[in-house]
């Protein structure tokens, strides 16, 4: 069974405690899917606009949450602030 399959199932347990763990840890899987595909979607030359279509959002808001390099690799490239 794969994880998402196996949380799906554990989110609509009975047991409050197993659902709202499964809810989070849902939560932290879809935020890491999301994130893979928009560092895809960038490599491969998509607007942010085009991806802010695709997931719901304004352009401001996904640029906002994924358009900022980690510190760390702003730092190699010479744009720390």
């Amino acid at each position: 069974m794969s994880e998402g399959t196996q949380l799906a199932d554990e989110a609509s347990s009975t047991d409050p405690a197993v659902g709202l763990r499964a809810v989070r840890a849902l939560r932290e899987l879809a935020e890491r899917l999301e994130a893979g595909h928009v560092a895809k979607a960038r490599e491969q030359g998509w607007s942010w606009q085009e991806i802010a279509a695709c997931i719901g959002v304004s352009r401001q808001a996904v640029h906002k949450k994924y358009g900022q390099a980690p510190a760390g690799r702003r730092r190699i490239l010479g744009k720390e602030r």
